[in-house]
């Protein structure tokens, strides 16, 4: 029988939300980080990888140890950690699931607001007898700054100007056209971080945008700015960025991805007074990872058929 094998359910809830008993299949769900001999050891003999989005890496040197691959399945249709070039090369198939909210751009709005009005500084504070230790920051009037105005950086430009904020964009391949089309400005990379009173990152993770944020950057950003990242971790220069909110050269952060997820106990950033840390809930709904999770089923069903679909491309 087909054995596949579900992946990085942390909620515990994978088994709940799609009907994987409808597989002629024997599933197994996964509910803690798998890596190294461990991750190679229990998944050696599975057919079907059922991955949620880029939890777990699998770069060539995994893959080629896992020798009854036949089926990756990976909820969105793009996943940076997986080797989909080499799967293609070796003959497995790779599938995708289709469909995203905007629950993203919540978690963006989240954060902001939990720094900029020291939500958690203050519910701390409080807790411990303290009543108001620090002022707030007034988004009316400041400056939203946006990496990348794709569909969610897009998102973000008429709730910031809802606050009375102007909104400015940069990526590199943005035209005049296109912010035009947004209502935004379209700015410079070193307007971007000149002006921008909070900095939200909306790229993908390429090549291109790897360690795109470093240390120059980060000096470049104006005092007092905040600098929230929805998007990946590895786009900021982690480091650097600790060095950087260590040092107060960026007042503030707000983020929800991290170099290595989950974050690890002791890391530098659990340190920092002046950053707000959420656990990777941008595309974390129940609605969403029903229809990830009933669509990955699909895709099970539909290899067993012999007939793939929803196939992700190189």
């Amino acid at each position: 029988m087909t054995r596949v094998a579900v992946l990085d359910d942390y909620l515990r809830r994978a088994s709940s939300l799609a009907g994987w008993e409808s597989l002629d299949a024997d599933v197994s769900f996964f509910h803690e980080p798998l890596a190294g001999e461990e991750l190679l050891a229990v998944l050696a003999e599975f057919d079907v990888l059922v991955l949620m989005r880029e939890r777990t890496a699998f770069p060539r040197e995994v893959l080629a140890q896992l020798p009854s691959l036949r089926l990756v399945v990976t909820t969105g249709m793009r996943n940076a950690s997986l080797d989909v070039a080499y799967l293609h090369e070796r003959g497995v198939v790779v599938s995708g699931t289709e469909g995203s909210g905007t629950s993203t751009v919540e978690v963006a709005w989240a954060l902001v607001l939990a720094v900029a009005k020291r939500v958690v500084a203050e519910d701390r504070a409080l807790r411990a007898g303290t009543w108001q230790t620090g002022f707030p920051a007034s988004l009316a009037g400041s400056v939203l700054g946006l990496a990348g105005l794709g569909r969610l950086g897009s998102a973000m430009a008429p709730i910031g100007r809802g606050f009375g904020m102007e909104v400015i964009a940069w990526s590199e391949n943005l035209t005049a056209e296109r912010a035009a089309e947004v209502g935004v400005e379209r700015v410079g990379k070193d307007e971007l971080l000149r002006r921008a009173d909070v900095l939200s990152i909306h790229l993908v993770l390429s090549d291109r945008t790897r360690g795109l944020f470093g240390a120059a950057e980060l000096a470049a950003m104006k005092p007092g700015a905040i600098l929230v990242n929805t998007s990946r971790g590895p786009i900021v220069d982690e480091s650097a960025l600790v060095e950087a909110l260590g040092s107060g050269a960026v007042a503030g952060a707000g983020l929800d991805v991290y170099d290595r997820e989950p974050l690890s106990a002791g890391h530098p950033l659990l340190e920092l007074e002046n950053v707000v840390l959420t656990p990777h809930l941008g595309y974390v709904t129940e609605g969403g990872f029903r229809g990830m999770y009933e669509q990955a089923v699909e895709d099970v069903q539909a290899f067993l058929d012999g007939s793939p679909i929803r196939l992700v491309s190189v």
